[in-house]
Formats: C-alpha cells, structure tokens, sequence
C-alpha cells in the first residue's frame, strides 16, 4: 500500500509442478511423459548439479523465498499471479503435449503461503491433464480461497471476472485471456457445454468486445480493471504489431493495466494513456535452473512488479521492479550486478515505448514515463 494509492503485485509464470513439486512437503506422483525426461525428480538433481544441493522436503514458504519479506514491507493491496500448471492427482495426461505441468492439490499452501488473492489460468498449461484436471484444479484453489480468472467449468465461467474488494473500500477486478501464440491448443477453449480456457483466437483484429463485455457488466465506478494476456514466443524482446494494438485497445475500452506473460524472460514496459502495459514478465518460479541454452537472457533474473495506481481512475502512479534471482528452486535477491544487467536491459527495450527504467538509492528499479497531461 502507497499512500492513497491502490498497489498491486503483478508476477509472471508461476510453475509449481514437476520438480518443484517434488521437494516440497507432499510429492505427488513423478511420472513425466517427455521426450527426454520421464521422472519429475531428474528437474531437482539438475537444479542441484547447477547450484547446490536443495533440502527435502522443504518448507511451502520456500520457493518464494526473500520474495515474501519484500511483499510483506511492500504491502500490496492485490497480489496477481499467472499460475502456469494444473494443480491435480490426475494421470490423463494430454496426448498431444510433449510438456505436462501439474502439482499435488495438498501442496497447495505453497501459493497461499505468498498471500496471493488471484491466480489467473488462461495458459498453455492448465489442462494439461484434461478437463478432469482442470475441475480438480478449481475446486482446490476454489477450496483454498484463491480467485481465478481465465478458465471455467464452461465458456461464461471461463470469461468471468474475479472481484477482490479492497479494505478501504472499492475493488479490482481480474479477467485473463489466453491467445494461440502462447501455445494453448485452440481445442482448449471453453464453451457452452465444456469445460476450458478463454482463448482469443489469432486474427488480424482480435475481437476486444468479446473480451470487455463480461468486464463492462461487472465493473462499477471506481473498479481497477486487470486484464492478464498470455502470448507471444518464449524467447526474443519484440512485441508484436497485433500484440501491441490489442493491448491498446484493451486500454481504449476501459482496462487499467494489461498484465502480460508468457515469455521466459522479461519484454517491454509501455504506459499508454497512463495505463501500465507489461508486454512480457518473465518466469516467476519454476525448476528450469539445470536446464542449458539461452544464457543470453540470464533466464535465472526475475522480476517483481509493484504498480501503484490512482484508486479512482486506474491511472499508473510509480512502479517498482525488484530484481530477483532462482537458485535452488527458490527466489533471492539478485546481485547488484544482475540488477544492474536487469535495468539496463528492460530500459533499452521499453524506449522505444516511451518508457525508461531507473535504479533507485535502495537498489531497486522503478519505471519512469512521459505523463499524459489529460490523465490524472
């Protein structure tokens, strides 16, 4: 919390599935179905190899290591994540899927440990163990107290907004939208008679109505508006033409921030009629650490974003970025000098969005933008 401003912590994918699964208090079973890996258990050894050996089984609060003292000083009024696994005992892996995410439902207290108010599921990865472990995945974070947006029981559930009510009164709503380009299989779109995700298909001119219709029917005066976009490739800096006035348009029809994710890595930040765009940001917890290739992204660097917007318009007021690092499945502060790579790598991308990045006296980021004199 900000002054009278409402802030909310904005986090990109978040993978507790496979090994992270299995160090964590209640392994569920390990069985993979790659091409390479057939045993969860080979994603630990291998972070072990690259970093050092990780205790078992470990505390629910320990993938989110120094993360959660940041939260807890930050005090954000609205924690958001994009919760990129199923969460399920079930073995119905999906046969056209080379990569299946999926955690232990009585690991669960790993997301509740870091106080998070919504998990968003339009992702590649929710159903990766069909619908039966989709509906298993809702009742648990239905059962947990978690809101979800971005998948349902069938396409008017799937598009419906979460509502978070905010203790100095007003609310945020969260909707999610999953786009092909991320890689959800268009037969994962919920309708009217089956269970899904809310995808929007890949077009020239995305229908943003379908989109902000459930959104215009729940909003009241005051509500700040969250649309989470799953898109784009893992890997590379650019945003897409078809990306970039889709965000847009989302703004144009009343959306204050467009929370971005998908990539590996983090993209631009744009502020666009004074409302926060995150293009792409970046991996949030995972067990990738022992995996090779890609270094030039420093893949292990993460980001937690804290924006701060006016409580009556939506409007971005500051932003914080805190740089943080993955090793042994667990989050840490980075080093100045990865914080120093971070900063100069987002402002190099984001500039050409009229947007700059800057070190702060505390060893943080925080975004800087040219103000909109007609926003307040």
């Amino acid at each position: 919390m900000s002054g009278d401003l409402v802030t909310l912590f904005l986090f990109g994918d978040v993978m507790l599935g496979r090994g992270v699964d299995q160090i964590l208090p209640h392994p569920g079973d390990p069985t993979l179905r790659e091409p390479v890996v057939t045993d969860a258990r080979d994603y630990v050894a291998m972070a072990e190899h690259a970093n050092g050996a990780i205790p078992r089984p470990v505390d629910f609060s320990w993938p989110w290591g120094d993360a959660l003292g940041i939260l807890d000083r930050a005090a954000p009024d609205v924690r958001i994540v994009n919760l990129e696994t199923s969460v399920t005992r079930s073995g119905q892996f999906d046969p056209w899927k080379q990569v299946h995410y999926r955690m232990e439902p009585d690991n669960v207290p790993a997301l509740s440990s870091a106080g998070l108010d919504v998990c968003t599921l339009a992702n590649n990865h929710v159903l990766d163990f069909g619908h039966g472990g989709l509906r298993q995945t809702l009742a648990v974070l239905n059962e947990a107290g978690l809101g979800t947006a971005g998948a349902g029981s069938d396409a008017e559930d799937a598009r419906r907004p979460v509502t978070i009510p905010l203790e100095r009164g007003g609310r945020v709503l969260v909707s999610a939208i999953g786009m092909v380009s991320s890689g959800i299989p268009p037969r994962w779109a919920a309708t009217e008679a089956r269970p899904g995700v809310h995808v929007v298909p890949a077009s020239a001119d995305p229908d943003v109505a379908e989109v902000i219709e459930p959104l215009r029917q729940s909003r009241r005066p005051g509500d700040i508006v969250v649309v989470s976009v799953h898109w784009g490739s893992n890997w590379g800096y650019e945003v897409t033409r078809q990306q970039r006035d889709l965000a847009h348009a989302l703004v144009d029809h009343g959306v204050d921030v467009v929370f971005g994710h998908s990539s590996h890595h983090p993209r631009p930040v744009e502020v666009y009629r004074g409302r926060l765009i995150l293009y792409g940001c970046g991996d949030g917890i995972d067990d990738y650490e022992g995996i090779g290739g890609h270094e030039a992204y420093h893949k292990d660097l993460r980001i937690l974003y804290l924006a701060s917007v006016a409580p009556d318009t939506g409007a971005l007021k500051a932003m914080r970025l805190v740089a943080m690092r993955a090793r042994r499945m667990r989050l840490e502060r980075a080093s100045r000098a990865e914080s120093h790579w971070l900063r100069a790598t987002l402002d190099r991308i984001s500039r050409p969005f009229g947007s700059q990045v800057i070190a702060t006296s505390v060893g943080e980021l925080s975004l800087g933008w040219k103000a909109d004199p007609a926003v307040r």
